[in-house]
């Protein structure tokens, strides 16, 4: 997670993230630097917009459903839940991608 910190981190600074540079912040955090995630996490950035990713990671946020007080509420209700249960598919579809981001 701490290279996903960095990366994020370094957009926020905007400061290029390149190999140096997450070394250097992990090393400055005190974390022991694999250079294998390093590259990883680099080469998986190459090219990627990360304010968009961002963007999307935010609208993919779950929402909470209020429980139903009725029995006459339930069918419409159930709609409605088959309708956010796609979208939550959509969102979780589009989660997974920003996952991949980051390795």
């Amino acid at each position: 997670m701490e290279y996903v910190y960095t990366a994020m981190l370094l957009h926020k600074a905007s400061q290029e993230i390149n190999e140096d540079n997450v070394k250097k912040v992990l090393t400055a955090a005190g974390v022991k630097v694999d250079e294998a995630r390093v590259k990883a996490l680099v080469a998986a950035l190459q090219g990627v917009n990360i304010e968009e990713a961002i963007q999307k990671a935010a609208v993919a946020a779950p929402v909470a459903v209020a429980p139903v007080a009725a029995s006459g509420e339930v069918k419409a209700e159930e709609k409605k839940e088959d309708k956010k249960q796609d979208d939550k598919k959509a969102e979780e579809a589009a989660a997974a991608g920003l996952g991949a981001l980051f390795g």
